[in-house]
């Protein structure tokens, strides 16, 4: 059912599009796939569908369920390209099942964007692939938000899903639903996923607010499906638990204006203390292993934050050292860059500062922002303004979020005025 046509302006609202795309394009791209056997047709199918709203809407109004109309618009152009095509008696059968398979394991994986995610991370492609086009198709993020993740270029990215739908074509891999003694080998690289879409939600890497709550709490849904599914796997248990405790202090993390608030500065009686018990209750879960991992590791971390009266009494020497086994089992530039911060907490500025320094020739480093954002902090600490302004400054230009411009443009105005 539309809106009525004098109640559209005749361009549609601004952002409505772009909205309807993070939202429904995993749904509708994943329909089409199961009906196409392409992702390419897929998502030039799903294209088309936003051509004929913007040539429509405008003029006939927006409908009331725009996901529904899209859906059902590039659906049926699926459905005609299949005929024209003549197809075998097989499609024909899955047309009139409506593009919906009958599951490998139904009862194994009961939700769609589970079992989505479960499809795409298929193990002929590699880790790398298998997360990357999962978090573009599936989850609906951006080649610039998937680099952003992995801490590549956006062209890296763009090779990368192309290489994977190269892939899937030339070898004719089958978009099927594992089933359940296929999940286990394809778990990881669905931890990832989930991982990597919390992540934006919780420190989004465009637009004008610190947090995307929608994408923050789609993680953490997918995760508790992920517990209910697999409630063995302890590094389940583990990033469920982090992604609890971090959403914990999702309120107190940005003042009413919108300004960042760190750390160090939030009032911990406006964090969520009943997530933070859940939170915990899913680390204890997670400790079941003898082994910790990755996850866990997290977790264990957040959970000093979480149970630490304030910023001064938090335990840093123990943070540090859970960043050094997390170091360890999983090596990475981005992890020594949060060491430094516990160890400087722990034992001074200055020898965080060497960590830094350590790593500012690192590859995969030199356009994260967070690397000169955390140098300048240490800088303005030991009183050095003149290098942490110059910092900053980087920072800022590597920076595309709004909220935290204006963190970092106020910290480049205190070191002025300081030095």
């Amino acid at each position: 059912m539309l809106l009525h046509s004098a109640d559209v302006p005749d361009a549609l609202p601004a952002g409505l599009l772009e909205d309807l795309v993070r939202r429904e394009s995993a749904r509708v791209v994943g329909m089409l796939v199961r009906l196409l056997g392409s992702v390419d047709r897929a998502e030039e199918m799903f294209q088309e569908s936003l051509v004929a709203a913007l040539e429509r809407w405008p003029r006939e109004g927006v409908p009331r369920n725009p996901g529904a109309w899209l859906a059902t618009v590039a659906k049926h152009r699926a459905i005609d390209e299949l005929r024209l095509e003549r197809l075998h008696e097989t499609k024909h059968e899955t047309i009139a099942r409506e593009g919906l398979p009958a599951p490998a394991s139904p009862a194994a994986i009961p939700d769609d964007r589970l079992r989505l995610i479960f499809t795409c991370c298929h193990p002929a492609l590699s880790p790398e692939s298998q997360v990357a086009i999962t978090l573009r198709l599936v989850c609906g993020l951006t080649t610039d938000e998937i680099a952003r993740a992995f801490l590549v270029s956006e062209p890296t990215i763009a090779q990368r899903l192309v290489r994977a739908k190269r892939t899937i074509a030339e070898n004719r891999l089958p978009y099927e639903v594992p089933g359940a003694a296929e999940l286990p080998a394809r778990l990881a690289a669905v931890l990832a996923v989930v991982y990597l879409v919390f992540n934006e939600g919780y420190s989004a890497s465009t637009g004008t607010l610190l947090q995307r709550v929608d994408l923050a709490r789609e993680a953490l849904e997918l995760g508790t499906l992920l517990a209910e599914l697999l409630p063995e796997a302890a590094e389940v248990h583990g990033l469920l638990a982090l992604m609890e405790l971090q959403t914990s202090r999702s309120a107190a993390r940005t003042s009413p204006t919108g300004d960042v608030v760190l750390l160090e500065d939030q009032d911990r009686s406006r964090w969520d203390h009943a997530r933070i018990g859940r939170g915990l209750a899913r680390l204890d879960r997670a400790r079941t292993s003898e082994t910790a991992g990755p996850y866990r590791l997290q977790a264990e971390i957040a959970g000093c934050h979480a149970t630490a009266p304030s910023w001064s009494a938090t335990d840093w020497p123990r943070i540090a050292a859970l960043y050094a086994e997390l170091a360890r089992v999983t090596p990475s530039p981005v992890v020594e860059l949060n060491r430094a911060v516990a160890v400087a907490m722990a034992n001074g500025p200055a020898a965080g500062l060497a960590i830094v320094d350590g790593l500012r020739d690192v590859p995969s480093l030199r356009d994260y922002r967070l690397l000169p954002a955390t140098r300048a902090d240490l800088l303005r600490r030991l009183g050095r303004f003149a290098e942490a302004r110059a910092e900053y400054e980087r920072a800022l230009a590597l920076t595309a979020n709004r909220a935290e411009q204006t963190f970092l443009a106020r910290r480049i105005e205190e070191c002025s005025r300081a030095g």
